[in-house]
């Protein structure tokens, strides 16, 4: 089947990563993201605290890692052919059945619609930096002051702290160039450096800002309230938690985003590894460290600061308001409160935006591979073509806020996509390309042996775990988002015509590139 697989002619050969180091912590910053820090606390507290870790642990086995591993052998496999996209990689792995590369191009789709939100967000983190420093969070005393400053920062609300949306589109400007600048330098000089100096740098922030909490005193009117408390609420499961299906769901659906499964980022980093590579050891040290930020660092850092200064009670509402409020509102609060606030504010936001920015550049790959290999444009030309894209379409995010723009993209892009998307790279490993030869490029140049019953998990049981999880994202959220299907078609129509003109045009290799 491999001489019949579609590969690119391109001119001259594929970059690739110049350590293996860098490609695992290039994978692990693309998962590790403002999610691991808003958005876990967020389920973990609304979903039952300790008993949320029970299926959280389960999915990270049965879903997270099997699907870490299917793309890694994909995305490796397809890089032999010079395909470093969804569409491509697709083709090369189904023998040149048509169909395939059409269905990569939900690769595509899905993190440029994360994108065209992510990095409006992303930019708020640098904002809040910036205003750490400078001294004006400092003045704000009440929920209903970060609240308000919060609104105004965004746009929504014209009041005391803002007049319009001219700072946050300053701090976001600035960050767009910050992310298309790292692409454009490319996979070594750009993406693997800044991955190599960014991920210990987050966990230094990390170790700092969770330090400091574990040193918290309980409030004198509330002894209770003590960082053990805070401890007990994220690991003590609550066993009737585990009944309800939506925790189970929840959990699974987080450990999909975390991981940055279902995505095609990691499809696009693999394609850049050799072909004897380990994909075995580094996709399973990429996870392994992504879940380190997100349940050690992530979880303690927040969830516990939230108990010891609201309570147990107060901290499942604060996340049932949301990531935003617990990053932008309550967080800050939080450090106002401790001595040398401001210094660990700065850190806190340092933190979110350096994880952003592994992440949102991880996003913009696959768009670039795919106008490189399949069109044969310069990474210069590639670059400035997916950055005119972003530029003009994260405007909807920008001014359409209010109108809950960002929500309609994350679940498009973040949720439906993900999921048809991983469920399709299930079907293609497992019954196209066909598991015993998948388990066999797994094992191509390995430095661990998998253990066997992952074969089986691989084939039946992650599929059908993702197939749960369609069911019930679909049944839950697609009538919220049913205002924009029409657009997102579009674009997902554009997409595959560009994947039919590149295969009408530019012929495909037949032959592995060694």
């Amino acid at each position: 089947m491999a001489s019949k697989s579609a590969p690119s002619s391109a001119p001259g050969p594929r970059p690739a990563w110049a350590s293996r180091i860098g490609v695992v912590l290039a994978v692990a910053g693309s998962a590790v993201g403002l999610g691991n820090f808003l958005r876990f606390p967020v389920q973990a507290a609304q979903n039952g605290g300790g008993a949320f870790m029970i299926p959280y642990v389960v999915a990270v086995l049965l879903l997270g890692i099997p699907l870490m591993w299917v793309e890694w052998a994909l995305g490796r496999f397809g890089g032999r052919y010079s395909h470093g996209s969804a569409p491509g990689i697709f083709d090369a792995v189904s023998g040149r059945r048509g169909v395939f590369k059409y269905l990569g191009a939900i690769g595509l789709l899905g993190p440029l619609l994360i994108m065209f939100y992510y990095v409006f967000i992303e930019s708020w983190t640098l904002g809040y930096a910036w205003f750490s420093l400078t001294g004006d969070l400092e003045t704000l005393k009440t929920p209903e002051h970060f609240k308000a400053f919060l609104k105004g920062y965004q746009g929504l609300e014209s009041n005391e702290y803002f007049n319009g949306i001219g700072p946050a589109y300053v701090f976001y400007l600035i960050t767009f160039a910050a992310n298309f600048g790292i692409v454009y330098l490319g996979l070594t000089r750009g993406i693997e450096r800044v991955n190599k100096i960014a991920m210990p740098l987050l966990a230094v922030l990390g170790i700092i800002l969770t330090i400091r909490v574990f040193t918290l005193s309980a409030p004198a009117a509330h002894p209770e309230w003590t960082v053990g408390a805070g401890m007990g609420f994220l690991w003590n499961p609550d066993f009737q938690a585990l009944k309800n299906p939506t925790t189970w769901l929840k959990a699974a659906g987080q450990v999909l985003f975390t991981l940055s499964v279902g995505i095609g980022v990691i499809l696009t980093y693999a394609s850049y590894l050799k072909p004897k590579d380990d994909i075995a050891l580094s996709g399973l040290t990429a996870a392994a460290t992504n879940t380190f930020f997100e349940v050690i660092i992530g979880g303690s850092l927040v969830i516990t600061a939230a108990v010891v200064f609201f309570g147990p009670a107060d901290a499942v509402s604060i996340a049932q308001s949301g990531a935003f409020n617990l990053g932008f509102v309550t967080m800050p609060q939080i450090f106002s409160g401790m001595a040398a606030g401001p210094v660990f504010c700065f850190l806190w936001f340092a933190l979110l935006f350096i994880a952003g920015v592994t992440s949102s550049i991880s996003l913009l790959q696959p768009a670039v591979s795919f106008l490189e290999d399949e069109f044969h444009l310069t990474r210069r030309r590639a670059v400035a073509v997916t950055a005119w894209v972003c530029f003009l379409m994260s405007q909807l995010a920008i001014f359409g806020l209010k109108d809950g723009a960002v929500d309609i993209l994350d679940f498009w892009g973040g949720t439906l996509a993900l999921v048809v998307f991983a469920l399709i790279e299930l079907i293609l490993f497992g019954w196209v390309f066909g598991i015993d030869r998948g388990w066999n490029e797994l094992h191509l140049g390995a430095e661990i042996r998998i253990p066997a019953f992952y074969k089986g998990v691989i084939q039946y049981v992650t599929p059908t775990y993702v197939l749960i999880i369609l069911g019930g994202f679909a049944y839950d959220q697609w009538g919220a988002a049913g205002a924009t299907r029409l657009s997102i078609a579009v674009l997902l129509g554009g997409l595959c015509w560009l994947i039919h003109y590149s295969w009408k045009n530019h012929p495909k290799q037949e032959v592995p590139r060694q």
